[in-house]
């Protein structure tokens, strides 16, 4: 059955998700955190530093909303090996607890014709079973290449969130390691586009690719030191458009424009300053 328009609106059954320290470390390492010099970031790193008190990196919160996904089972068949991620946003609600569980409904919001493809859009909301309050919300389009031509709306185009027109406010750079998305899968991706060669090449590439959200977390490390000095708290949302595949061991610089009070755009470009992460939007509580 080809993709489903009708099916903007349906919903996930709720899934249940918990974490623990241990996975707030492994996250924070496949995002490349204490890479460069292990005795930074030792708070997202290390539970026992002493005189350290563990946090968790802002940006965890999409590895923690999986359950979200189940909405796509509504819309129709498609071949994963053409779907490609489009756009990613967290809403954070406060710091995200160093262990806990949380329960995730998704709910399709969107599906436009691109022509050559479909854009699904779909909005997962995870809520701290502790408390009963919603903890973050991510909203995620994916892009899948064949399944077009419905005509159906086309949606909303052209550049979303374009920074100024001059120089970057601030620039911070990580270099990705070669095994980079094999460390980032353990923290549950484990689509073998970023591991098997062959199933890479069924894509396209000719090898296997680091996963859009391992980018998206060295780019939310670079705000959030950046722009919050360092404090997941101050953090409140953050957006941006998958626009070119990384390779793993490629240099990420992150370029950020302050465009008000808590408020920046921001892109991210690769090792030939190509583009990777586009029309980003980051939203914290201002630093005085």
């Amino acid at each position: 059955m080809p993709i489903d328009p009708t099916a903007v609106g349906s919903r996930s059954q709720p899934v249940r998700h918990a974490w623990t320290s241990s996975d707030a470390i492994l996250y924070a390492l496949g995002v490349g955190a204490g890479a460069v010099d292990p005795q930074d970031e030792l708070a997202f790193t290390t539970e026992n530093t002493n005189g350290v008190t563990q946090q968790v990196l802002p940006t965890m919160a999409v590895v923690l909303g999986v359950g979200g996904g189940g909405a796509f089972a509504s819309i129709g068949s498609f071949n994963p090996a053409m779907l490609v991620h489009g756009e990613q946003a967290i809403e954070l609600h406060g710091p995200i607890p160093v262990e806990g569980e949380v329960e995730t409904v998704g709910e399709i919001t969107a599906i436009y014709d691109k022509g050559k493809g479909a854009l699904v859009e779909v909005r997962s909301t995870s809520t701290d079973t502790a408390t009963g309050q919603v903890l973050f919300v991510n909203t995620m389009s994916a892009f899948i290449r064949g399944e077009g031509g419905f005509g159906g709306d086309r949606g909303p185009s052209g550049p979303k969130n374009p920074p100024p027109d001059r120089a970057p406010d601030h620039e911070h750079a990580y270099v990705t390691r070669s095994d980079q998305a094999l460390l980032y899968r353990l923290s549950g991706d484990r689509n073998p586009l970023h591991s098997d060669p062959s199933f890479a090449a069924l894509g396209g590439f000719d090898r296997p690719i680091l996963h859009g959200l391992c980018t998206y977390g060295f780019t939310g490390r670079a705000l959030l030191h950046r722009l919050c000095e360092g404090d997941p708290a101050r953090m409140r949302a953050m957006e941006g458009r998958f626009s070119s595949p990384v390779l793993p061991g490629e240099r990420l610089t992150v370029r950020m424009w302050d465009t008000g009070p808590g408020e920046a755009c921001f892109q991210t470009t690769g090792d030939d300053g190509r583009v990777v992460l586009d029309g980003g939007r980051l939203t914290c509580v201002a630093v005085v």
